[in-house]
């Protein structure tokens, strides 16, 4: 099931467990929004079209963060002229999960969330059951051994006492 959603002006082709960057929301990480301007609704192959919208659809998402984009340069000349404007632009984007999209009186499945369920649990039932750290026997510690001379100066202080001679 997919649908084409209209979202902060602009319009995206979203299904569960989707991940989209948006223009930037008035909502905290972590909320859940829903969006009801939904333009074209695909149900296992029977399509509706809405007159603008699908009357009783709606996108469910949650709120991942907000980023910001790249930068963008923006450079303006006119060459001969002497002019030179020179800009630079990042835009903001919100970044939002979509956890299902609904017809009319359908309900939001809760199955993303117990997934993410399962996997913590798992994972901290794998930290309990990880074997205990055993501490290593200490090192005796060894004297560093002294250095050599080098050849080279060993050979250049025989020529210096030669010439001494």
């Amino acid at each position: 099931m997919y649908a084409i959603v209209e979202i902060a002006g602009q319009q995206f082709k979203v299904e569960r467990g989707n991940k989209v960057y948006v223009h930037r929301l008035e909502a905290n990480e972590g909320s859940k929004i829903e969006f009801d301007r939904v333009l074209l609704l695909d149900n296992g192959g029977k399509i509706s079209v809405g007159n603008p919208t699908v009357d009783g659809a709606k996108v469910a998402a949650t709120v991942i963060g907000h980023v910001k984009g790249d930068k963008v340069i923006v450079f303006k000349k006119k060459r001969r002229k002497g002019y030179q404007k020179w800009n630079n632009h990042r835009q903001s984007f919100t970044q939002i999960l979509i956890q299902g999209v609904l017809a009319k009186g359908d309900t939001l499945k809760e199955e993303l969330h117990a997934e993410k369920k399962v996997r913590t649990q798992g994972y901290k039932n794998r930290m309990a059951t990880a074997a205990p750290v055993v501490e290593a026997a200490p090192v005796a510690e060894v004297a560093p051994a002294k250095k050599k001379a080098a050849p080279k100066k060993a050979a250049a202080k025989k020529v210096a006492k030669k010439k001494e001679d």
